[in-house]
């Protein structure tokens, strides 16, 4: 049985109740999948919860769970026949639809709000008429769209202004290389949307119809997915198909005062399995509100519109409402004013975030000294040692220095073993070919990714070549690792991903603090002179 309490403005909440050992458990979506009612929106249903009731429908036993019972099976038997499992019955309360009139009065009300306050952002481009133009607005959204994603607005401008430059279309882009492309995204992070965006453009770009116009034809393009194909259909080829991102959905959520959280689609999915219609019936279902929304005449302005509120206006903690140009039919608002200490900032729920994962690694950022840079007593020339990446996995193809990802945190000895072991692959061995000619601990540095908390134990690992032996300019390749040398120079203005670029400026802060040795030979001078 379900018991169905609904929110105050024609919203309605689900509440789900499963069974477990003949036992009901209340799951509930306003609370997050958690087994208790958030208590502000419970006090807020009308009608109350409905009293629990057990289901007659009943769940037979697993066969192979009887078997492995042995000798308890005949008692399991007559335990189920006196107290039999049972399945809940589902019965879900729909979220109410947008209608026709109120629909038309927030389009109106939106779009006349956005036209006198959008942002002015480069990929913000009239469209025009011609095939052409509109492929290359096309492009430019998807350029814009796929560094947006998970990124503040303020740091892709940059970025966009000079990949355009760079590559002005599609057909530019489609000419390079994964390592240009990677090279030009360090620093965004989430490089599969670089490497996702390359081969879309060659997919596009060696096929014979052109750039996809509509959003079903976009989706087949690897990488692009609902949301992206929906800012492109509507934004470059005007088609009336929404755009939902989280901004969108925090925007929906409120209009509709929708306490469940659609984030939490996974958790849902995973209690209730394959059960594709329950699932569906679950969660929140912003595409179907969104589209009812989208303007017909100007789908690519409306959406750009509800995602610009939602960035500016409907914000997560501080919305402001009293700006809002569709605060008339904001039910969160409404219900906001009543006396039931419901904010308007409770809608959607708040996702409880996963813990970070702890991860530890060692990083040595290797040098190298030749014999004319031990001629001239210097430290500060030499080449430094950059290892690729796997081409799957966490930063993938991207280039880094040294590093091995340890089990736990270990002492130095320990960490030094460890890289000892990993630099024979690159032919470096202080017994055979290379003196260390310097080895210090530089420090600790933390780099946090979506789901890892990662501490990087950082030193400076400075080698001088042995006579007879050689490093060469060319990238090096063996089975299962690629490697190559670069000076520094050419190191500083390298594309370098955000985490390797910390280890980076911790060594030139390092290397700073020593005077050059030219420099130790004239103080040396000076002081036998005074003296």
């Amino acid at each position: 049985m379900v018991a169905v309490g609904g929110i105050p403005c024609n919203s309605k909440c689900v509440v789900v109740l499963q069974v477990e050992d003949g036992c009901f458990m209340r799951l509930n979506p306003i609370c997050g999948g958690k087994n208790t009612l958030n208590p502000k929106l419970q006090a807020a249903a009308t009608p109350p919860l409905l009293p629990l009731q057990h289901s007659s429908r009943s769940l037979p036993m697993d066969d192979e769970t009887e078997a492995r019972n042995g000798s308890r099976g005949e008692e399991m038997k007559k335990k189920k026949k006196r107290k039999q499992r049972t399945a809940p019955e589902i019965e879900v309360m729909d979220i109410e639809d947008f209608g026709p009139d109120e629909s038309r009065k927030i389009r109106a009300s939106l779009l006349e709000w956005y036209d006198l306050n959008k942002r002015d952002l480069p990929w913000r481009t009239p469209s025009t008429a011609t095939h052409e133009d509109g492929d290359n607005r096309a492009y430019g959204v998807w350029v814009s769209e796929v560094m947006l994603q998970q990124t503040r607005v303020e740091t892709v401008i940059d970025y966009y202004n000079r990949w355009m430059k760079k590559w002005p279309t599609l057909h530019h882009l489609s000419l390079a290389s994964l390592e240009e492309v990677n090279e030009m995204w360090a620093g965004l992070g989430y490089y599969r949307r670089a490497r996702f965006l390359l081969e879309g453009a060659k997919m596009i770009a060696e096929g014979k119809c052109g750039f996809p116009r509509t959003a079903s034809a976009l989706r087949e393009v690897p990488g692009i997915g609902n949301y992206t194909a929906g800012a492109i259909a509507s934004i470059a080829f005007k088609e009336a198909v929404p755009v939902v991102d989280g901004n969108v959905v925090r925007v929906i959520a409120r209009l509709k005062a929708i306490s469940s959280n659609p984030k939490h689609s996974a958790t849902i999915k995973n209690i209730w399995g394959p059960q594709k219609k329950i699932f569906m019936a679950l969660t929140l279902n912003p595409e179907r509100l969104a589209g009812q929304l989208v303007d017909p005449c100007k789908p690519g302005d409306f959406n750009q519109a509800l995602m610009e509120l939602g960035a500016t206006i409907c914000t997560p903690l501080n919305p402001r409402c009293c700006a809002c140009p569709v605060s008339g039919q904001c039910s969160a608002l409404s219900i906001s004013k009543s006396p039931r200490s419901i904010s308007v900032t409770d809608y959607p729920v708040k996702v409880v975030k996963a813990k970070k994962r702890l991860d530890f690694s060692v990083v040595s950022v290797v040098k190298i000294l030749e014999d004319r840079d031990i001629s001239k007593g210097s430290q500060h020339n030499g080449r430094f040692l950059l290892v690729k990446r796997p081409n799957e996995g966490l930063l993938a193809g991207l280039w880094e220095f040294p590093s091995v990802l340890l089990d736990r945190e270990t002492d130095g000895a320990t960490r030094r073993k460890a890289i000892d072991l990993f630099l024979k692959s690159f032919k470096l061995d202080t017994k055979k070919n290379c003196l260390i000619v310097s080895r210090e601990d530089v420090g600790e540095c933390v780099h946090v990714f979506t789901h890892i908390h990662l501490t990087m134990y950082v030193e400076l690992l400075v080698l001088q070549l042995k006579g007879g032996f050689e490093i060469s300019d060319e990238n090096e390749e063996q089975e299962t690792v690629t490697w190559k040398w670069i000076d520094g120079e050419a190191l500083s203005s390298m594309g370098l991903t955000s985490g390797v670029r910390k280890v980076y400026n911790m060594i030139q802060k390092k290397v700073a603090l020593k005077p050059h040795p030219r420099q130790n030979k004239k103080n040396k001078f000076k002081k036998l002179k005074d003296s």
